[in-house]
């Protein structure tokens, strides 16, 4: 997306939360952090005299989108969302699906496993409920500290990642379960896929359902559509 508004000479500034330590360089402004809340979020917005609002952000980041619904309601601002679309069962008949992380980790084998978690670092505290797992963790960056699950290998690598490698990556540890979030799109496929070659279980928790006053695309074209019209 911010390819497109800089080859269309769209003004605009990136915004990135932060949460990696090298996120990728944009050919556009880019900032780096939060808000300080919705009131720093309208303060911003006000200052930089923002016109247009795109939430790109990821699809279970619900707290953003929620305040930046808020922050362009108050301003009257225009609000778009490109959001990926979700990842149906297209697969294996072997993905089991769960609303949230809770019933997920309820719902993986009482006997030792090792499984893959493909989930970033934040939800890593729910799976202390089954500590008797052998856990295989890839994070963006190197944790800073003790991870909270005692039976766990770290890999660190930012994707995306062909079918092969994530293969491998499997094979070499074991794998005999995956656990990933339902982000969608196409760069988090090709885990999906070496699952499905190795006959694994597929885990899969549900993106949360972000409701409220905006417009929902899924393309990038859509998004300098909805530019132009405005």
């Amino acid at each position: 997306m911010a390819q497109a508004l800089a080859l269309n000479a769209i003004d605009g500034i990136f915004s990135y939360a932060g949460r990696t330590d090298s996120p990728r360089a944009q050919p556009m402004p880019t900032r780096v952090g939060g808000f300080g809340g919705v009131q720093g979020l309208i303060q911003w917005l006000k200052v930089e005299r923002i016109s247009h609002v795109i939430d790109a952000t990821h699809p279970f980041a619900q707290q953003i989108s929620a305040h930046v619904m808020t922050a362009c309601s108050t301003l009257h601002l225009p609000l778009l969302a490109l959001e990926r679309p979700p990842w149906e069962n297209m697969f294996s008949v072997r993905w089991f699906r769960y609303p949230d992380f809770e019933s997920l980790v309820l719902a993986l084998p009482k006997s030792a496993t090792r499984i893959f978690l493909a989930i970033g670092r934040s939800p890593l505290h729910y799976f202390t409920a089954q500590p008797q797992h052998i856990y295989l963790v890839r994070l963006v960056d190197p944790p800073r500290g003790p991870l909270p699950l005692p039976n766990t290998h770290v890999v660190v690598g930012q994707g995306p990642f062909s079918e092969t490698q994530e293969a491998q990556l499997m094979q070499v540890h074991a794998i005999q379960a995956l656990v990933v979030k339902n982000s969608g799109g196409t760069g988090g496929k090709a885990k999906l896929h070496a699952a499905e070659q190795l006959d694994l279980p597929v885990y899969i928790v549900e993106r949360p359902t972000i409701s409220g006053p905006r417009t929902v695309v899924s393309e990038v074209n859509d998004v300098l559509r909805w530019l132009a019209h405005h």
